[in-house]
């Protein structure tokens, strides 16, 4: 949802209590002198703009609605932590997410506005289908990862979703226990 007149189509409700980002996209990897703009501007329209403009969107119907509160749950990616090469338009907005949590977090607080970061790396998904097949290493090698069942993730999103709005989980992190992640190594 980079547009947003399709956004606040989409969110033209008067009440609702939670709302969970999980928009992802990413180029191949690539490395950075590569990368076309026209490819880092789509990644960053995605992950990025669209998770702003949902999250306005969420707190303006959190803050006039009575009670007033809310739940954001942003999909961070273990790449908010650490990158995989060659992927830096993911990577930022990642990172971005980040950002845009905390901030949030911060803002909504007085408000009864929840926000967390859950970081996944390595669901067993069709954005990951290749891991077990083999990906760039930060040494150069092509190697295996391991994955893990998706369903792991909606129950912790579930899990997040029940908590009272006066507890918040500022961040999560879930990934494969093999997964190379501290150095990607």
């Amino acid at each position: 949802m980079r547009h947003e007149i399709s956004v606040r189509t989409r969110l033209n409700v008067s009440a609702f209590q939670e709302m969970s980002q999980n928009a992802g996209v990413g180029t191949p990897a690539i490395p950075i002198e590569e990368l076309r703009l026209s490819s880092f501007q789509h990644v960053v329209n995605v992950n990025l703009i669209g998770a702003f403009l949902c999250t306005r969107e969420a707190f303006r119907v959190f803050k006039a609605q009575s009670p007033p509160g809310g739940r954001i749950i942003n999909n961070g990616s273990i790449a908010a932590h650490s990158p995989r090469p060659h992927s830096v338009a993911y990577t930022m907005t990642k990172h971005a997410i980040s950002g845009l949590t905390k901030s949030s977090a911060l803002d909504g607080r007085g408000h009864h506005i929840s926000v967390t970061q859950i970081d996944i790396g390595n669901a067993s998904t069709e954005m990951t289908a290749g891991q077990s097949k083999g990906v760039l290493q930060p040494d150069g090698r092509i190697a295996a990862e391991a994955t893990f069942d998706p369903r792991h993730v909606g129950d912790a999103i579930v899990h997040i979703a029940s908590l009272p709005l006066d507890v918040t989980v500022l961040t999560f992190n879930i990934m494969a226990t093999r997964m190379p992640f501290v150095g990607r190594g």
